[in-house]
C-alpha cells in the first residue's frame, strides 16, 4: 500500500511561515553539498538566501562561482587563506570570522533573506576563531521566519541541542584515505 505525504506548505511563495535551525556536522564529506542542495531548492521557490563561508576564502570551489551568479542568493566568502592551520590561528585568521560572523548578523537580523546558511562556522567555533556565545546568541535572535543553516565538522553540543534537525555525516570510506586528493568539480 502506498502511503500519500501531506501536501506541501505553499501558502506564501517569499517567506516561509516558519524557519528552523539546521546543522549538518561530523567527520564525512557532504556538509557543505547538503547545505547547497538547501540554497537551491530555496531558489527554486522564490526565497531569498544568504551563504557566509567562514572559511576557505582561497580554495577554488564551484559551487560559490555557480552561486554567485544566480540571482535571490548573495554569497560571502571569508578567510585570510585557503585554509586555517588550527595548531597555528593567526590573527587575521580571527579576525576574518569576526568579519564573517558580523555579516551572518546582519544577514540574519536584517530582514532581507528567507534562509542564511553559516558554512564552517561551527569549525569556526571548534578552532576558537569566534566564540560560542556569539553563534549561540544568533541563534537564539534569529527571527522566527528565518531557516537558519550551520555546516562543519565539531559541531559543539550547545548549538546541537538548540537545533531543529542535525545530520551528523558518518566517514565511512574516502578516496583520501587512498591517497587520491581532491578533484575538481567532485570535492570543490
Amino acid at each position: 500500500m502506498t502511503e500519500k505525504a501531506p501536501p506541501p506548505d505553499t501558502s506564501s511563495t517569499r517567506s516561509l511561515n516558519k524557519g528552523l535551525v539546521q546543522v549538518y556536522t561530523g567527520e564525512g564529506k557532504g556538509k557543505t553539498t547538503a547545505a547547497i542542495g538547501t540554497v537551491l531548492r530555496a531558489l527554486g521557490n522564490d526565497l531569498k538566501v544568504c551563504v557566509i563561508a567562514f572559511m576557505k576564502a582561497g580554495y577554488p570551489s564551484g559551487e560559490w562561482n555557480i552561486l554567485s551568479g544566480l540571482p535571490n542568493v548573495t554569497v560571502s566568502r571569508f578567510g585570510s587563506g585557503p585554509l586555517v592551520d588550527p595548531a597555528n590561528v593567526t590573527p587575521k585568521d580571527r579576525e576574518e570570522a569576526s568579519k564573517a560572523l558580523e555579516a551572518a548578523r546582519q544577514a540574519i537580523l536584517g530582514g532581507e533573506y528567507d534562509l542564511v546558511v553559516l558554512d564552517e562556522v561551527n569549525v569556526a567555533v571548534a578552532w576558537q576563531l569566534i566564540e560560542l556565545n556569539e553563534v549561540v546568541r544568533l541563534i537564539e535572535h534569529r527571527p522566527p521566519n528565518v531557516e537558519l543553516v550551520l555546516t562543519g565538522r565539531g559541531a559543539d553540543k550547545e548549538i546541537v541541542k538548540m537545533a531543529d534537525i542535525v545530520t551528523e555525516m558518518l566517514n565511512i570510506k574516502h578516496p583520501y584515505n587512498e591517497g587520491i586528493p581532491a578533484r575538481r568539480g567532485i570535492e570543490y
